[in-house]
């Protein structure tokens, strides 16, 4: 065990410096060439290594038991442990082991090419704005463009952009299908009952989790359909367009802050929580831990990575000086801060979180981030701004990205009946979803049968049914904030005490210790009543300024 977590921890060091140098500059092969080399040494070693899982899998949990009492260096390994014999049902044959390890050379391919050619080889457009303005609509470029002021630019915009992915809807279609066998492969040959059962059960999460939260957000649409009619209100258009979603709502409003502003921020933000959290909050500015600034082939997206355990978490970012990016950094610092305590205060062995709650303090921090702006600022114009602003996070977080979790459930299930996934398939199945998502036959949101090939631009579904969790931890950390915010006694404590715990127990029983019971409603029903609570605000404004 302890051999087995020094080359998991050296492979973690080393992988992570190849993966972000190759993220810097996704053109430049010299890294990609080590971050494949990488991942062929983590093959070959989890081949060799794959004796292990089903030798401790022949022994009982009162054996186990004994031997922790026998050596106390096992202890901090019972998480571990528990764990392969929790999952002896699905544990096959040391030979069969063997196989599964080496046809980790093949897992990672579609995931890989679909990265390299959408970051750095799809040919992206380059239109004229109106104002003479050339905009490259690479992926940064989109996330930039797509929320121009001006109708007719924005719509210019999707038309390129969406366009341009039509363009290889089959080549997209074929790499997510190749990722679909992958894990139809795996759930197969570890005999569970389908791909969700699979992925959902390397955490002990129950499958309901997942199906509950498709319903709950089903049973709600109601609540966004409103959200969609208050934009539609705010912008003064007779018809909600796709390409409106993203546009500025308050007009004459450019909430812009330079890098150094939105540090600020952040910093001023995070004070509910603790001298002690701002000051690790501040080194990682001083000591330069984010990567800030879009350039030439960089990786598009943000995110932070904790993986190198005895250092530090590293952050890329693409700041473009929009409110949006200083909530991006607020979201990725709460990743970051999540790491460090638990690398801080747990072995290596149990410092690593389950991705069920990774997107806990980071959407936690985002909280604490629209609280002090909304506590702060009193001009009606800023306050709708910054009210749609913390819907649009909601939209984007609980909404869309069940969207994304149905879309990725529902193609799997397509794919374990027999059926096809093409490209031409995957569109519209994904445009089904979006237009029921987003009210397109109840006339709350139209839907351009061109924006239905939406599904290739995402990169999260090449994550195995991880969107999902970004729902469930915005609704656990509305609740966690509310109670911090709230001032209730203990709560900042349980919070440091949830981000310093690690994988010492599993997520369920972490985020229960915290005050969050993710399998109950209420996490869910608490984020549904913030929500309309900020539509009642905004309604109130725009009563007050004669717009009924």
């Amino acid at each position: 065990m302890e051999f087995d977590s020094f080359v998991s921890k050296e492979f973690g060091r080393l992988f992570s410096y190849a993966s972000m140098k190759s993220d810097e500059d996704t053109r430049d092969s010299k890294y990609l060439g080590m971050k494949q080399q990488m991942q062929q040494l983590g093959t070959d070693y989890s081949s060799k290594a794959s004796f292990i899982v089903p030798e401790i899998a022949q022994l009982n949990k009162e054996q186990v038991d004994a031997f922790m009492e026998q050596e106390p260096g096992l202890r901090i390994y019972k998480m571990a442990l528990y764990d392969v014999l929790r999952k002896k049902a699905h544990t096959l044959s040391e030979k069969e082991e063997k196989i599964l390890a080496e046809a980790g050379l093949l897992a990672d391919g579609p995931s890989s090419i679909y990265g390299v050619f959408s970051n750095a080889e799809l040919p992206y457009p380059e239109i004229e704005l109106s104002d003479g303005t050339k905009a490259l609509l690479t992926k940064a470029g989109y996330t930039l463009y797509r929320a121009l002021p001006n109708r007719s630019d924005r719509e210019a915009v999707f038309e390129a952009f969406w366009g341009a992915f039509d363009t290889f809807e089959g080549t997209f279609g074929t790499q997510l299908y190749a990722n679909v066998k992958k894990n139809m492969f795996y759930t197969r040959t570890r005999g569970y009952e389908s791909c969700l059962h699979s992925a959902l059960d390397k955490n002990n999460i129950p499958t309901q989790v997942y199906l509950a939260l498709i319903e709950n957000v089903t049973n709600n649409l109601d609540s966004f359909y409103r959200y969609l009619n208050l934009k539609k209100r705010m912008l003064d258009v007779e018809t909600l367009k796709y390409s409106d979603i993203y546009a500025p709502v308050v007009k004459g409003i450019e909430l812009e802050y330079t890098f150094d502003e939105a540090k600020e921020l952040v910093l001023d933000a995070s004070k509910p929580l603790g001298a002690d959290y701002c000051r690790i909050l501040a080194k990682a500015f001083e000591d330069r831990w984010i990567d800030v600034y879009p350039s030439p082939g960089k990786r598009a997206g943000a995110y932070s990575n904790g993986s190198a355990y005895d250092v530090h978490p590293y952050i890329l970012l693409n700041y473009n000086d929009q409110y949006e990016d200083v909530s991006t950094l607020a979201h990725e610092l709460g990743h970051t801060m999540h790491s460090y305590y638990s690398s801080k205060t747990q072995p290596y062995p149990t410092a690593d979180y389950s991705i069920f709650v990774a997107e806990v303090a980071s959407t936690f921090n985002e909280a604490l981030l629209i609280h002090k702006m909304l506590t702060e600022i009193k001009d009606d114009d800023v306050r709708l701004s910054l009210l749609m602003n913390y819907l649009d996070g909601l939209k984007g977080t609980v909404f869309r990205q069940t969207q994304f979790a149905e879309f990725e459930l529902r193609m799997h299930e397509k794919a374990e009946r027999g059926e096809p996934l093409t490209g031409e398939v995957l569109t519209q199945l994904y445009g089904e979803i979006l237009k029921k998502y987003y009210g397109h036959e109840k006339g709350a949101c139209h839907i351009d049968e061109l924006y239905a090939v939406e599904w290739a631009y995402i990169p999260h579904f090449y994550y195995d049914f991880y969107v999902y969790q970004y729902s469930t931890s915005f609704t656990a950390s509305t609740a966690l904030a509310e109670k911090v915010l709230g001032g209730e006694k203990g709560s900042v404590e349980k919070y440091i005490a949830f981000l310093s715990a690690g994988g010492s127990e599993y997520p369920i029983d972490v985020l229960r210790s915290a005050g969050v019971d993710m399998t109950s409603p209420e996490p869910f029903s608490k984020t549904m009543v913030a929500m309309n609570r900020t539509m009642d605000e905004i309604d109130a404004i725009l009563e007050k300024k004669g717009k009924p």
